[in-house]
């Protein structure tokens, strides 16, 4: 039988259930998405990439000057993930204004075999440019947006036409010359480490690319911590071919690869 996830919260090294966990106010955290989080996932247990992760977090306070103890937020993490049962999750961390370490255990995240995207016309701030911050309010419009043309998930599109990014994922596609490509972080997309796992192992073009690139490829796939590798089936209802999906399929090995050395 499988055990039920313990969904547990530690405030500042406090362990709670979730449902019973307070946050004391005013924590412009709340009040205002002042914050930095990341979410990773967990394997059997096991955290996985939670330095890259720390890192990143670490970055994006420095980049907001927030207050960030990361040496706590790691002994926290280990006491939490102690509690459960070795569990199967995602992890979400949280740093906010008010000095507050947020840890908490979430259960994982069902997708679908493919996705559609909508593209949505989206212009990045240079301020919170690779910042993964609380503000993520236009993220999640974004996605409403394009649920409300029938897809399930938005494709940010800068007013030149120039290809970021989904609001939660990195999109890889397949261009007309047959070369795996990805925006680069430059153009004002997050840096993120699945993405960072797939180039690693895979021969991938990283740069600055029109939507008609990805309108004309021959495939395409959203990459983060809670899809991994997920084929895209249509942009802006423009069908694309999830099989045969070569590219796709090495990039899940090549992430799949990744976990695995982790995990031994």
């Amino acid at each position: 039988m499988v055990n039920e996830l313990q969904q547990l919260t530690s405030i500042n090294g406090e362990v709670t259930p979730s449902d019973e966990a307070m946050l004391p106010l005013p924590d412009d955290g709340l009040l205002r998405g002042d914050g930095a989080f990341e979410v990773l996932r967990v394997y059997g247990g096991h955290p996985f990439a939670l330095a890259e992760h720390l890192d990143r977090m670490e970055r994006s306070a420095t980049a907001i000057e927030l207050e960030f103890d990361r040496g706590a937020l790691e002994r926290e993490v280990g006491e939490l993930l102690d509690r459960a049962d070795r569990p199967d999750c995602l992890l979400r961390l949280v740093a906010t204004r008010s000095g507050r370490r947020l840890v908490m255990i979430e259960p994982l995240i069902e997708h679908p075999p493919a996705v559609s995207l909508a593209t949505v016309t989206y212009s990045p701030t240079n301020i919170l440019n690779r910042v993964k911050s609380l503000s993520y309010a236009a993220n999640m419009q974004a996605t409403r947006m394009a649920r409300a043309k029938g897809a399930d998930e938005a494709l940010l599109v800068r007013p030149d036409g120039t290809v970021l990014e989904a609001p939660t994922s990195t999109l890889f596609w397949v261009s007309p010359s047959g070369s795996l490509r990805t925006t680069a972080v430059e153009v004002g997309v997050l840096d993120s480490i699945t993405r960072a796992k797939i180039i690693e192992r895979t021969d991938v073009e990283t740069g600055e690319f029109p939507l008609s690139d990805v309108l004309a490829a021959s495939e395409a796939f959203l990459a983060s911590t809670t899809r991994e590798v997920q084929p895209v089936s249509s942009i802006d209802g423009q069908e694309i071919s999830t099989d045969p999906s070569p590219s796709t399929s090495e990039a899940a090995d090549a992430f799949a690869a990744a976990l695995g050395d982790e995990l031994e």
